[in-house]
């Protein structure tokens, strides 16, 4: 036990350091003046199915650069049918593809079989991670790594984002160590090119992104009812830290949608374009069809911001959609503010 604890304090004492290192950097490039940022090209030929009617953007240190608007797991889609759909995200642009259930996982892998070099492929075991009571350990979750890629026949994922507890609250810190060594271990080995977490807790993510360095990327959930903090909100966090951020459940799990296909896709549309305004969020929406796919895309196209008629009208279906989120769904209302 006191190895374990020496062990321990000198994991935090170097996490520290490498903090400090990382705000003297972040801040050195703040300094810089936005003549000489103007002078700064981005070389597309590095970009995953680069598409200039695609936007990207760099999603932290990752220094990866990821297209504005992505595929999310949750989806009702099979095999045959994922992989027409992966096919047109990759002809749009769409380079970044998020599963977390063994169903999605092996689905989404076969989708993108002999084009692994297209899309980021993000891949991890919600249910057997650090939510779960039996896997707050350092051990435990990177078993389940090692699962997550034999299940998918990879050899790494491009991203792997811890699952920590839902609905909402904060792990012990001693649970928040165990999970960033397991982070760490996983990049050593190879295993994970870039790590993070997704959580439904405002709170924990901002304290874990400014205490801990290793977190390159996080999932929380953005919403069209989700706005901007006026006090102690995540966003300077993530931006001091340059720590990457997606957003799941855009359309809040579907409660956005009413009526017809028509309404249903200018919904979308006009959350896409909301959520895009924040500058960091990219939102990954569980997509369908190819038809949802170009509706996505369409929205990328369209002006960033809502007039009066879009804002209310949005402001409409925010409301009609807090009015009947189903039970299991009520914890968004805890993303009001970010």
């Amino acid at each position: 036990m006191g190895n374990k604890e020496v062990t321990r304090r000198q994991f935090m004492r170097d996490g520290a350091a490498v903090a400090a290192s990382v705000a003297v950097g972040l801040g050195a490039m703040a300094g810089q003046s936005t003549q000489a940022a103007s002078r700064t090209t981005i070389d597309t030929s590095k970009i995953l199915s680069y598409n200039p009617n695609m936007e990207y953007r760099r999603q932290g240190k990752t220094n990866a650069m990821v297209s504005v608007a992505c595929l999310g797991g949750h989806s009702r889609s099979n095999v045959e049918q994922r992989t027409e759909i992966v096919s047109r995200c990759i002809d749009a642009g769409i380079n970044y593809i998020d599963a977390c259930t063994r169903g999605e996982v092996i689905r989404d892998a076969k989708a993108l079989k002999g084009r692994r070099d297209k899309m980021y492929l993000s891949l991890s075991y919600c249910g057997r991670e650090t939510r779960n009571p039996d896997y707050r350990t350092a051990k435990k979750p990177l078993e389940s790594l090692d699962v997550v890629l034999k299940d998918s026949k990879e050899e790494y994922t491009d991203l792997w984002r811890v699952t920590c507890y839902e609905p909402g609250g904060r792990h012990t810190f001693n649970t928040s160590c165990e999970m960033v060594e397991a982070l760490e271990k996983a990049k050593k080995q190879g295993k994970a090119r870039f790590v993070g977490f997704s959580s439904h807790d405002r709170r924990w993510i901002k304290f874990m992104v400014e205490y801990f360095p290793q977190i390159e990327v996080v999932c929380f959930p953005f919403t069209t009812m989700s706005k901007r903090a006026q006090t102690d909100s995540l966003f300077p966090a993530l931006k001091k830290c340059d720590v990457g951020s997606f957003g799941i459940k855009p359309f809040a799990a579907a409660s956005l949608f009413t009526g017809t296909r028509v309404e249903n896709d200018r919904r979308a549309r006009l959350a896409i374009r909301y959520i895009l305004q924040s500058n960091t969020v990219i939102p990954i929406p569980g997509l369908n069809s190819i038809q949802q796919v170009d509706n996505v895309v369409k929205a990328v196209t369209e002006r960033r911001k809502l007039d009066l008629k879009e804002r209310a009208e949005l402001e409409n279906a925010a409301n009609e959609t807090w009015a009947k989120l189903p039970r299991h769904y009520q914890w968004l209302k805890d993303w009001e503010y970010v």
